[in-house]
């Protein structure tokens, strides 16, 4: 992805959480037509005029007056309900959900809608006359935009519905983060870059480069990174990731170019600088693990004492498996990004498999400690996991997290509960050895439904 796609992602993905935009250009354009159409008179009825408005000028201005006055009354009711579902995912599953209402199309389309009407109707109505026959094409776009709006309106009622269910959100979630990884994690199987280890820059003589204000790093731009470095012949490590938060003065970066002089180095600071960029809150587009964050919140909320729904937690843990599966076929940790050349000119770190399992096993394991259904997921989880595992290095991990979540067992577990906890831990280590058919079999030799 180049820089400038780059650039016009993050606009893209700027312009989506404003719900404003859509209902302001809907309105100005509505205002437009409507001025314009309102001068379009028939001089004389024709079969096209009549078809287009039968009535006179009493019962257009009827019409435009009815129109107006549902249109201000839905647009209220289409926010009461946005607002109420806002509240709802918030206070039921996760703040950190809102941004999806925000950048809903369908919200926005619908109110876009709802306010066109709105301001072509009462300008229509504006610039009736009694002295002058009816604009009967304004009257026409009118009717048919009042009819729109109450299909938009009932339209708008069955996608918040099917908005509102936990498993829409589970998937919505799933699906960004899927892209994010497909989209900038390369494949095990692609030729493996270079890694830190293998340059020979010291770190130590490097210049800092502090932040300049605070927020979530949201996107690093590596083309324009990398094109900073070699323009000025350094060598930059990103001090920082996506999704992390940072605040003025922290360690954004580090410079290593000892031919610069200092105005140099503050001209190669500003363009790193530009390259990160930051947000006041996190985004999926370069950041994984913020959809895990997700999918994780919605588990816990499921887990509190006032819902108590396992269940929920369960499939929680089961989207993110899918999620874990795709990782270990991903190239991860930190990476260096070379130029046309050849030559090294950026390190950007990366999240490892161990952050991802601890993100999703880390506050399920405790909340559900208790629950047995809980931790069951999570290791049939660690039993995908283990079975698409690729390297050493990742059954280890997926080791690991076996041992924690038996940690947690808690002894007001039942005696035949926690045997099949501990039953599922030794099917997530068969699996880790090779023997998946084993690990998937219960005791009875059938394959097990899960």
């Amino acid at each position: 992805m180049s820089s400038g796609e780059r650039g016009r992602t993050r606009h893209v993905e700027r312009s989506r959480a404003v719900v404003w935009v859509w209902p302001g250009v809907a309105g100005a354009v509505a205002l437009a037509a409507a001025l314009v159409l309102a001068h379009v008179r028939p001089r004389e009825q024709t079969l096209l005029s009549r078809i287009a408005w039968p009535g006179g000028t009493d019962a257009a201005a009827t019409m435009l007056q009815a129109i107006v006055a549902a249109s201000i009354s839905v647009i209220t009711l289409t926010f009461s309900l946005t607002v109420v579902a806002l509240q709802l995912a918030s206070q039921q599953f996760s703040p950190r959900l809102l941004r999806d209402f925000m950048r809903d199309p369908w919200t926005k389309a619908v109110l876009a809608v709802l306010v066109a009407t709105f301001v072509f109707s009462l300008t229509t109505l504006r610039g009736l006359r009694s002295d002058a026959p009816p604009p009967a094409a304004a009257l026409f776009v009118a009717f048919v935009l009042g009819t729109t709006s109450m299909a938009a309106v009932l339209g708008f009622i069955h996608h918040l519905t099917r908005m509102l269910r936990v498993d829409t959100m589970m998937v919505t979630v799933h699906d960004e983060a899927l892209t994010a990884i497909d989209t900038f994690y390369p494949s095990l199987d692609d030729p493996q870059r270079r890694t830190p280890q293998d340059l020979d820059a010291d770190w130590t003589a490097g210049t800092g480069v502090p932040a300049v204000r605070s927020g979530f790093v949201r996107v690093v731009d590596v083309e324009a990174l990398v094109g900073a470095a070699r323009e000025h012949d350094a060598l930059v490590w990103i001090d920082v990731r996506p999704g992390d938060h940072v605040v003025t003065g922290s360690p954004l970066a580090t410079a290593w170019a000892p031919g610069l002089d200092e105005r140099g180095r503050d001209a190669l600071a500003g363009r790193v600088r530009d390259a990160v960029a930051l947000g006041y809150e996190r985004t999926v587009e370069q950041d994984a693990a913020f959809g895990f964050r997700q999918l994780t919140d919605i588990a816990v909320k499921a887990l509190s004492p006032g819902i108590n729904d396992p269940v929920t937690a369960a499939h929680c843990v089961g989207y993110a498996a899918d999620l874990l599966v795709r990782l270990t076929g991903k190239q991860l940790g930190p990476t260096v990004h070379e130029d046309d050349d050849g030559a090294a000119r950026a390190v950007v770190p990366d999240r490892d498999l161990r952050y991802y399992l601890d993100l999703v096993c880390g506050q399920v394991r405790r909340y559900g400690e208790r629950e047995p259904t809980v931790l069951a997921a999570l290791l049939r989880m660690l039993r995908d996991v283990a079975t698409a595992a690729r390297t050493q290095e990742q059954r280890q991990e997926v080791e690991r997290q076996v041992r924690l979540v038996l940690a947690e067992l808690s002894g007001a577990v039942v005696d035949a509960d926690a045997e099949h906890v501990r039953d599922l831990a030794e099917r997530v280590r068969t699996a880790a050895a090779g023997d998946v058919r084993a690990a998937y079999r219960d005791r009875a030799g059938e394959t097990r439904s899960i």
